[in-house]
């Protein structure tokens, strides 16, 4: 869907996978300061929005998902994945329970999918799963912020922020209520300094949740049983995930970012050196400079010299080997 807030000044569209919002409003290092200030919004109105009502709705999620949510508090966040029968990450779930409405935002264009599979799990459980992306926008405020929400809003409040559950008819005004707004790249760069993973960018067909740091943000590890559980728990219990998540330093003289599925190597190696990983998502921050994110076999030594492509990247450890 196409925000409304894109008609704002010095909006620049974004791509890929974030198309329908604002990359940016042409101030990239601006936008980071202020949302690292606490100030302004972010524009997350393309992802979707997928609401669960009915007695049952908790036990019943707490059946499929990876995470503890049979006693979820209301107005508690928390998140969640979807496993395959194998393990593999296939949904990232960011939930927050009202009281009444389980409200959940997905990435974009997931939500009928995630939809289909729910549907087909309900069996006789008192529950009913909607597509509210159409209704509802999902604006971000970030950490530190003092915007006051307006009254009967879900909101799902985290230590990066709080997320709102925005009726979308109000978007425009509630923007230049609160506003700067502030780019999804802006956003990006953020979450990548904070080490936070994003389906679709840090996994692929075969991630598994430790790779990433899910365990214990989105994985509960003593709860009862899920699709996948069996593989959580051997990794867990008997071994080691194939690959690990770090954080890179990038060589701030390159003038390009080495983009989502660049190789990973040695620098030792040189770039014609065995692939050792790639590139999940890079960008360019505020203080830090040109950083990404990276998964890497396990075994890479964690004081390894390494390159993206052509660029000279200095790792630090997020998920231990």
């Amino acid at each position: 869907m196409k925000s409304p807030l894109l008609s704002l000044p010095g909006a620049v569209p974004a791509e890929g996978r974030d198309e329908g919002v604002a990359a940016h409003y042409g101030d990239l290092f601006r936008e980071q300061r202020a949302l690292a200030a606490g100030d302004g919004l972010v524009d997350l109105s393309h992802r979707g929005v997928v609401t669960v009502t009915g007695d049952d709705r908790l036990t019943w999620l707490h059946l499929l998902l990876t995470q503890h949510v049979s006693d979820l508090a209301p107005n508690r966040a928390t998140e969640a994945l979807i496993l395959s029968a194998n393990g593999h990450i296939e949904h990232a779930l960011y939930l927050v329970d009202d009281g009444t409405t389980v409200w959940m935002h997905v990435e974009p264009d997931t939500q009928a999918e995630l939809i289909a599979y729910l549907e087909s799990m309900k069996f006789f459980y008192r529950v009913e799963v909607a597509d509210r992306t159409e209704e509802f926008a999902v604006v971000h405020l970030p950490a530190g912020s003092i915007t006051e929400v307006p009254d009967g809003l879900a909101v799902r409040e985290t230590a990066h922020g709080r997320d709102l559950f925005l009726d979308r008819s109000r978007l425009e005004e509630f923007a230049a209520a609160h506003g700067p707004v502030a780019g999804i790249l802006a956003y990006e760069a953020l979450r990548v300094e904070s080490h936070r993973p994003r389906l679709g960018f840090e996994t692929d067909h075969r991630t598994i949740p430790h790779e990433l740091g899910w365990i214990g943000t989105a994985v509960h590890l003593q709860k009862g049983c899920y699709r996948g559980q069996e593989t959580v728990a051997r990794v867990h219990n008997l071994g080691k995930p194939p690959r690990r998540l770090v954080f890179l330093h990038l060589d701030g003289s390159e003038v390009h970012l080495p983009g989502h599925g660049t190789p990973i190597r040695l620098a030792a190696d040189g770039e014609e050196g065995r692939q050792l990983g790639f590139v999940t998502t890079s960008a360019r921050h505020h203080e830090l400079g040109p950083i990404a994110l990276a998964l890497v076999k396990r075994n890479v030594a964690v004081d390894a010299e390494l390159i993206a492509g052509d660029t000279a990247a200095a790792q630090e450890t997020v998920v231990e080997p």
